[in-house]
């Protein structure tokens, strides 16, 4: 009888997992943030809440948001009245819309990332999707699978409900496939979708106002495989080295909930001072087998959980102000969308390098960090080694 430790051996990739290729998507409704108070007091029929207006107006404005993209159009809201008054049980719209869209989205950005990686689908082995809330059996990743013509024997995993750190908790699950399963190639989708969390204002509910001025629509989507085919053309962009996922003592409470009402927010008013005071032991963790300790020498990819968490980031870590750089421009031109932010960044930074003429994707950095954090409170880390720019425009 062989071996088990060779069968093991012989089931394993040899090298690190790969980024090989990405895709975004976009809701085509867009509304500047500027604009998004006036339109969101309208179509909610609440004009006359005047002081309420007034907050929600600077509130938006120290959001540092320019725009976002939104499914909910003002025709689809007024055909769903439950939805714009706060506490109505509206549920029932909210995961129809969820169910349908949701997949179409994620399918989209999919699109994209595999044309880059450039390989038939059908060598596509596993398919993880994550969303916040589009609950259905089958699910989110049934309905993308079969959109995009998969194979009948891709292994699917569909995450839900993990929070604003799922962007890095999902690569990690990827990771952990692509270096465990030989010759696997993963295809991830993340999908999201304002539909679930839309209010009317409340005064009594500032946190939902705070979540109103934030959140966006979109979609992201990797392909991840470890040991890529050079023969195949197949072009890695970053290698994930090692995760780090960490609960923060002491931060319990639930900072959503889904009721008769659709998704609700409870926002810490402390949660910048929780994540810029945790992120240090994490980064310390992550990166000591590598040997970093200056948090400038690598590139970075944070969540845009809003411009207060980055500030106190930065400052606590003692970071120069390019370090966050592309997460700010993500945060003004989409909004915080959830687990989608970090892969559209970790795209705009190898474009970027592209466009400066760096060496790697990493904008001239070999080593850098992906990071998200999110209820429990939950802070994720993702270590990612830059590499080699490829020739051609992504």
């Amino acid at each position: 009888m062989e071996n088990i430790q060779e069968i093991r051996n012989s089931q394993r990739a040899v090298g690190a997992a790969c980024i090989l290729g990405i895709g975004k998507a976009h809701p085509p409704n867009f509304i500047y943030q500027k604009d998004y108070p006036d339109y969101y007091f309208r179509v909610t029929n609440s004009e006359d809440k005047l002081e309420l207006k007034e907050k929600f107006k600077r509130i938006c404005e120290k959001t540092k948001i320019t725009k976002r993209h939104f499914f909910l159009t003002e025709e689809i809201l007024k055909k769903n009245p439950s939805m714009l008054k706060y506490g109505e049980p509206s549920h029932n719209a909210r995961r129809e819309m969820t169910i349908e869209y949701v997949p179409k989205l994620g399918v989209e950005a999919a699109e994209e990332a595999l044309k880059e990686w450039g390989q038939p689908r059908s060598k596509i082995t596993h398919l993880i999707v994550y969303t916040t809330l589009a609950m259905s059996m089958p699910g989110t990743d049934y309905e993308i699978a079969k959109l995009l013509g998969l194979e009948p024997s891709v292994q699917r995993m569909v995450l839900y409900l993990v929070g604003c750190h799922a962007g890095p908790h999902t690569l990690k699950h990827a990771k952990d496939i692509a270096e465990n399963n030989k010759g696997a190639r993963i295809l991830v989708v993340c999908s999201e979708i304002t539909a679930v969390n839309f209010h009317g204002p409340s005064e009594n509910h500032i946190d939902s106002l705070v979540g109103q001025a934030l959140f966006g629509d979109g979609a992201a989507a990797v392909v991840v495989g470890s040991d890529p085919v050079t023969e195949a053309d197949e072009t890695p962009l970053f290698q994930m080295i090692h995760a780090v996922q960490a609960t923060v003592p002491d931060t319990t409470g639930p900072a959503s909930e889904i009721i008769e009402m659709g998704q609700t927010f409870h926002l810490r008013k402390d949660l910048p001072f929780f994540v810029s005071k945790n992120v240090e032991g994490c980064l310390v963790k992550a990166f000591k087998s590598i040997g970093i300790s200056d948090w400038n020498s690598i590139f970075w990819i944070a969540h845009n959980g809003g411009p207060a968490v980055l500030d106190q980031t930065e400052a606590e870590l003692c970071l120069n102000k390019d370090k966050l750089e592309v997460t700010r421009e993500v945060l003004s031109e989409y909004g915080n969308m959830a687990s989608v932010g970090v892969i559209i960044m970790m795209d705009e930074i190898r474009k970027k390098s592209l466009k400066q003429g760096k060496s790697t994707t990493g904008l001239g950095f070999d080593w850098g960090v992906m990071f998200g954090f999110g209820p429990g409170m939950t802070i994720e880390t993702l270590v990612l080694r830059s590499l080699p720019l490829a020739q051609q425009q992504p």
